[in-house]
């Protein structure tokens, strides 16, 4: 299997607060990997070093084979953030419209391909509703509708299923699940950890470090516990100590 995601020594800083520290991340093309950790573990300003919009103090990263930032690997990646990124007075079709011509794609194909997505995540009902009138939940399907539009070869999904309900979020992950299939690598961060059972290869993080890394079975039997949730605060014990 060929790398997609390389980052290497990888330190940032905030003020007097450090968000990374040092750390080494290896991924692999068509893994669902889970980086899983607290609010406040740094996985935030992972992905948003991994895409371009920060800049490590220390370290370096690469992405499908290019140093980032760099802009030869903008149409080859989908980026969900955590918080909501789109127009709240456009509609919805024309949210993804907009950001479908950012990315070049072909216009005589768009608006089918806008109809896929939003299919998927189940609001072609709400195409031509005013993002800013929709529930904070179904903001955030626009939202993996619109990081999926033009089919990316790496998905950063940060906090994906945050606010949606639990039928939907079973939809997601199975999508996931489908997407790796097709050697769609995806790095997704989550803070609650029993969801990052559905990941392939999970990597847990606290205060900017990884604790370890693995499949959910490698990493229950290296800590012993009976519990995805057990065994990161058996590891986060052991870091502290």
């Amino acid at each position: 299997m060929d790398e997609v995601i390389r980052a290497s020594g990888l330190v940032k800083r905030f003020d007097d607060r450090t968000a990374l520290s040092g750390l080494d991340l290896s991924v692999d093309r068509g893994a669902l990997y889970g980086l899983v950790g607290p609010n406040g573990a740094g996985k935030t300003t992972l992905i948003r070093i991994l895409c371009g919009l920060l800049a490590p103090d220390e370290g370096s990263a690469q992405v499908l084979g290019w140093k980032v930032p760099s802009f030869r690997v903008r149409s080859q990646v989908g980026y969900m953030p955590q918080g909501i990124a789109l127009y709240a007075d456009l509609t919805v079709r024309q949210n993804l419209a907009f950001f479908g011509e950012l990315y070049d794609l072909p216009r005589r194909t768009l608006g089918e391909r806008i109809d896929e997505v939003l299919s998927l995540v189940q609001l072609l009902d709400r195409a031509d509703q005013p993002v800013g009138g929709l529930a904070g939940g179904m903001q955030r399907r626009v939202s993996l509708a619109l990081s999926l539009l033009h089919k990316p070869q790496l998905l950063f999904l940060d906090e994906p299923t945050v606010g949606v309900d639990p039928r939907m979020r079973h939809t997601f992950w199975e999508h996931f699940e489908a997407l790796a299939d097709q050697d769609v690598t995806l790095l997704v961060t989550t803070h609650i950890i029993d969801e990052a059972s559905h990941c392939r290869t999970i990597g847990f993080l606290n205060q900017g470090k990884l604790l370890t890394q693995g499949t959910p079975d490698e990493i229950l039997e290296r800590t012993g516990a009976d519990s995805l949730e057990g065994a990161y605060a058996a590891l986060e014990t052991m870091e502290a100590a």
